[in-house]
């Protein structure tokens, strides 16, 4: 391997695979690091291994020269049949053909670590008491010590700067994007996008509340726009169109033709969702809201964000399903305390400077 200190202390490295394979959050949390290695290191190129669902995310930083896919979540519900053994096989082979001046397993994980072990070079990764799953550090030849009392963006920087060898300095988060690498987003008027699809239950701002916020949008000029990633989600969109003129439901689109669309809008409005990353790393006018979860270690970071918190005895409560019994016009009753208006109001703020 090539990996020699040179005269600033700076590891002389070249190439650099990254274990990162989920969620979606977690990736677009890893893309400033990049920027970071690359300014201290020019000419540092990376590899990186990820969910296949996500594979385009990787592919817009322009330091990213190799993206492999795996399909754990996949392989998991058949991981003894042929068909996995074989993608499993194919994979490895793959992860071999080259060998790397450093690995860092930048998810902390036992199967990040399993991933890891399969690859050519000297491994590097978070510390038992650093790690999420800490058994994953045994894995690592190098375990680096990162308070988990941060942002997940700046630990990921740490961990980069140390498994390489450079000072970070106080900059503030470069995700790198290059917006040329997303698909075509060309809107025909401006337009606000509502990211109302996420996992738990407790994360969902109230339906009615989607209508309002679609009609207040509407009132103001601005096309609503509508994503949706399963029946589910469609359907809701579908219902609110049905109340309010100024929604369009988008056809099903993949997540570089929603990158694309949220950098050509005007704004948007999301739950505490992994597309709410994206907008944030492409810097779009955006508000988060969020109820169950707390976004001190994992919110949305970039510009132009807010994050809307709600203000409620058992909130955040962090739980999948709302325990509250009491009396409430709204479920969870915890997005009471974040009406459409005051929404509308922070957006509108943000996007000040559009006109229609």
């Amino acid at each position: 391997m090539v990996c020699v200190a040179g005269q600033d202390g700076v590891l002389q490295v070249k190439r650099v695979l990254i274990i990162k394979t989920s969620s979606m959050g977690d990736v677009v949390h890893t893309l400033p690091a990049l920027t970071d290695a690359v300014r201290a290191m020019p000419g540092v190129t990376f590899d990186w291994v990820v969910e296949e669902g996500l594979a385009e995310v990787p592919r817009w930083h322009p330091s990213v020269d190799r993206v492999l896919k795996v399909a754990i979540r996949r392989w998991r519900r058949s991981w003894w049949s042929g068909e996995t053994r074989g993608e499993r096989r194919r994979f490895r082979a793959e992860l071999r053909e080259r060998e790397y001046d450093a690995v860092i397993d930048a998810q902390g994980l036992i199967k990040s670590a399993w991933l890891s072990m399969q690859a050519r070079g000297r491994r590097h990764g978070l510390s038992w008491g650093s790690a999420r799953e800490g058994i994953s550090s045994l894995a690592c030849h190098e375990r680096h010590a990162v308070a988990r009392s941060q942002h997940a963006i700046l630990r990921v920087r740490q961990l980069f700067a140390a498994s390489l060898g450079y000072g970070l300095g106080a900059t503030e988060p470069d995700y790198g994007i290059d917006r040329n690498r997303l698909a075509e987003g060309a809107l025909s008027r401006a337009s606000v996008v509502l990211l109302h699809g996420t996992t738990w239950e407790t994360k969902h701002w109230p339906e009615a509340y989607w209508l309002a916020l679609a009609k207040q949008a509407g009132a103001a000029g601005f096309e609503v726009l509508m994503p949706w990633g399963n029946d589910r989600e469609r359907d809701r969109a579908a219902r609110i169109a049905s109340g309010c003129g100024s929604v369009r439901v988008l056809d099903r689109l993949g997540l570089g033709q929603i990158a694309g669309l949220l950098a050509a809008s005007s704004g948007v409005v999301a739950v505490d969702t992994g597309l709410a990353h994206v907008a944030a790393a492409l810097g779009v006018p955006a508000v988060t809201l969020y109820g169950a979860t707390e976004p001190g270690l994992t919110g949305t970071v970039g510009a132009n964000q807010v994050q809307m918190r709600a203000e409620f005895a058992c909130a955040p409560c962090l739980q999948r399903r709302c325990s509250f019994t009491g009396p409430s016009e709204v479920q969870p009753a915890c997005y009471g305390t974040l009406p459409p208006t005051a929404v509308w109001a922070r957006l509108s703020g943000l996007m000040g400077g559009i006109r229609l």
